[in-house]
């Protein structure tokens, strides 16, 4: 001691059994809130020096994130979407997105409203009419009247040779042959509906001896004899005009002028020749090889207008055949018909290439109800009463094949005026 006088003594700390528990905790409570304290300015003053105790990492983690968090809040501008970014969550969740409160919506933009001036009146704007729209009027227009004539024209052929007339006049005349009328009409209406052709029409009458073949002929003779105006058919008979095969040259330069003469004419006046050659079966080869030569489609125009009709019994036996084998069959007429067509145009066109182009139209066996009717008409025509146990008894006494559809006469209506002509 100096001055003689004695020293203060310290103040005694509490012993630990003196002071009660509550009192510790709230002590040391103190002092770590005064330690956080004092943590907390010395991170808001980075500049100090730190005097205290080197702090433990977790420590050293929060006074960093603090930092971070200060530098953002104090930093204004571009770095705002940053401070966004950082405390918006990096994770994908299943939630909906939160829209903002502040997001704007977006102003539908409003129609543009036309004004009018008051004092004028409302007018839409005038349409242009197209000039195409006219053009493929009248275009239309054309086409159709180019129509109307073509069909004009059509009729005015077909009414020119009178085909309705014809086919009365077949019908009224030719018994039996019904199938084989309806193939010569459907030829002839499409053949003679338009004057230009790129080749003839060859029509070849097939079947066995008198069954009607020459006489078709003939009434196509004297059918279009009638309704064209001048001599432009030809009835060609071999054994008449060309008699003796020895002057086969002459009747092949007789028969080329005949039909270069008529056709040459016909085209002058727009009309459409008929040539009617029978008995084809005895032409000469080189009488053949004349006529194939104008049946060719390669040749001038005048030659492609023209009707060649073909009469022969070639194939007449093929067609009492067919005829007698299939009577009862269970085919249609139709298609009995085109068997029967395709037979003979095989056998025909392997005797002579002038068959290849041409539409064979068979003529079948006559029944005995046909005989008959052949008879009737004789009769009439030659002034006799027609007494129908007389036709009976005359019909009875030709030949017939008997089988199970009918019977059928084997020479036809051929001897049907030599009988009439004994009466």
């Amino acid at each position: 001691m100096e001055g003689g006088q004695p020293s203060p003594r310290p103040a005694q700390v509490p012993s630990g059994g003196m002071v009660s528990s509550p009192v510790r905790a709230v002590i040391r409570l103190r002092r770590k809130f005064r330690i956080l304290r004092k943590s907390r300015l010395r991170s808001n003053l980075p500049g100090e020096s730190s005097l205290a105790l080197t702090p433990s990492p977790s420590r050293l983690l929060q006074r960093q994130i603090s930092l971070d968090r200060a530098k953002l809040n104090s930093t204004p501008g571009p770095h705002l979407p940053h401070r966004m970014n950082f405390e918006k969550p990096q994770y994908f969740t299943f939630e909906a997105p939160v829209e903002s409160p502040f997001r704007k919506k977006k102003k539908r933009s409003k129609s543009r409203v036309v004004l009018y001036p008051e004092s004028s009146r409302k007018y839409l704007p005038t349409e242009q009419k197209s000039k195409a729209k006219r053009c493929l009027l009248l275009l239309v227009a054309i086409v159709f009247i180019q129509i109307l004539n073509a069909i004009e024209n059509l009729d005015d052929n077909l009414q020119k040779y009178d085909l309705d007339g014809l086919e009365k006049a077949l019908q009224r005349g030719v018994f039996g042959q019904k199938a084989a009328m309806d193939s010569i009409m459907e030829l002839l209406r499409d053949y003679l509906a338009t004057h230009i052709h790129s080749q003839p029409l060859v029509i070849s009458f097939n079947g066995p001896s008198g069954v009607g073949k020459s006489h078709v002929g003939r009434l196509l003779a004297k059918h279009f004899r009638s309704v064209m105006e001048g001599d432009f058919v030809l009835q060609y008979y071999v054994m008449h005009h060309c008699p003796d095969h020895q002057e086969g040259l002459a009747c092949q330069q007789d028969l080329s002028e005949r039909i270069t003469d008529m056709v040459t004419r016909a085209e002058v006046e727009e009309k459409i020749p008929v040539f009617i050659l029978d008995e084809v079966e005895f032409m000469s080869p080189g009488l053949l090889d004349t006529l194939h030569g104008f049946l060719q489609p390669r040749q001038s125009n005048e030659f492609l207008n023209a009707i060649y009709v073909l009469i022969s019994s070639i194939g007449g036996s093929e067609v009492t055949r067919f005829v007698l084998q299939n009577i009862s069959s269970e085919l249609t007429p139709q298609r009995r018909r085109e068997e029967l067509s395709q037979s003979v145009h095989t056998l025909l066109a392997s005797t002579h290439p002038l068959w290849e182009i041409a539409e064979v139209v068979p003529f079948v066996l006559l029944e005995k109800w046909d005989i008959m009717n052949c008879f009737l008409d004789e009769m009439v025509g030659e002034g006799f009463y027609p007494d129908q146990s007389h036709i009976e008894s005359l019909a009875g006494q030709l030949s017939y094949y008997n089988t199970k559809g009918g019977e059928f006469a084997v020479t036809g209506c051929k001897q049907v005026v030599a009988k009439v002509n004994l009466l």
